[in-house]
């Protein structure tokens, strides 16, 4: 099996030259564009595991660009981009990104996103039937049963539907809307306080500490992520 493919749409000349090197050494391929014209080339020809687009591109906005491959991709893109407002992340999210990495970052923490990303291209979301366990944290959905170290713990149907939705995401950042969409429906998109309690349910019911969370955290003013690592 080749490496997995990687597809760059970057026009900082410091940065492509850092994840050159950073992802070569994890023996990645690695195709890299500067504007988001040629990106989408790259993209459609050389069909990647994983995108990194930057927001700030000279041709094209960002976003329109994870729009266009969101017309006809499943790809996993993370967005690696010096804006950092809460409105930026969600709005990336939204349009179709799984992920969001401010510049400046870390090689541990772009590594381990890129991971995340390669799991979701390798297996897609995950299936209904299977066994979910992190770090002592075990969701069997064939049997619908929840149990942190061995000992199950009883959740309402909301907060059921709450976490597969999550484990079915596990690793990727979902925005409040998102979850409210897939938990609640459409027509219940801005009613984030219901969000707010049964996170704060779920947590107390299965996080060791509540108020430090192992497994369900947050992401501020976007949304919620569940660990998988």
């Amino acid at each position: 099996m080749p490496e997995p493919a990687i597809v760059v749409i970057e026009d900082e000349a410091t940065i492509r030259r850092f994840l050159r090197v950073t992802l070569h050494a994890q023996s990645y391929r690695l195709f890299e564009a500067t504007t988001g014209a040629e990106g989408l080339v790259e993209v459609a020809t050389r069909q990647p595991d994983v995108v990194i687009v930057d927001l700030g591109l000279p041709d094209v906005d960002g976003l329109e660009v994870i729009r266009r491959i969101r017309e006809w991709s499943p790809v996993p893109i993370i967005v690696l981009s010096a804006r950092g407002g809460e409105r930026d992340k969600v709005t990336a999210l939204d349009a179709g990104a799984d992920d969001y990495v401010e510049k400046p970052f870390g090689t541990d923490e772009l590594l381990a996103r890129v991971r995340v990303a390669l799991r979701h291209a390798a297996g897609g979301t995950r299936d209904a039937d299977a066994v979910f366990t992190v770090d002592g944290l075990t969701v069997d959905q064939a049997r619908r049963v929840v149990s942190v170290d061995g000992h199950e713990t009883h959740l309402t149907p909301i907060e059921y539907k709450l976490v597969t939705t999550l484990v079915h995401h596990a690793g990727k950042v979902l925005t409040h809307r998102q979850l409210l969409r897939e938990v609640w429906g459409p027509t219940h998109v801005e009613d984030a306080h219901y969000l707010r309690v049964y996170m704060g349910q779920l947590r107390r019911k299965i996080e060791r500490d509540p108020a430090q969370p192992r497994y369900l955290l947050t992401e501020p003013g976007v949304g919620y992520r569940l660990v998988d690592e």
